[in-house]
């Protein structure tokens, strides 16, 4: 799945970005969610994610985006009004994902990022 900063801002390569998506990764092993190959670039992520039978990807996403911009942001609480939480918005909406079938699927996909 790729997912994008808003405007693709270059924000996400920095330490602080990886260590955050790898503590939610770990944290993510005890649901039956596995993290598998990702690339952080400086306005996207581009990551491998295999789930149980009731992964919601979604759910995953957006947990994994809150966890990522508290990295970004130092852990500044989330804005209290819209106004304020559009102007500081992270994120594009939604992400691209694309189901992986079989190893050849695996490794072309792993060859395009």
């Amino acid at each position: 799945m790729t997912l994008c900063t808003d405007n693709r801002r270059n924000i996400l390569e920095n330490e602080k970005v990886h260590a955050a998506l790898l503590e939610y990764a770990q944290a993510g092993v005890a649901r039956g969610v596995a993290l598998g190959r990702y690339v952080i670039m400086p306005d996207h992520i581009h990551l491998f994610v295999q789930g149980s039978h009731n992964f919601d990807l979604g759910v995953w996403v957006r947990e994994l985006k809150r966890v990522v911009a508290a990295a970004v942001s130092g852990g500044r609480a989330r804005a209290h009004t819209a106004e304020a939480a559009a102007a500081t918005t992270l994120w594009q909406r939604g992400f691209f994902d694309h189901v992986i079938r079989n190893t050849e699927s695996y490794s072309q996909k792993w060859d395009y990022v």
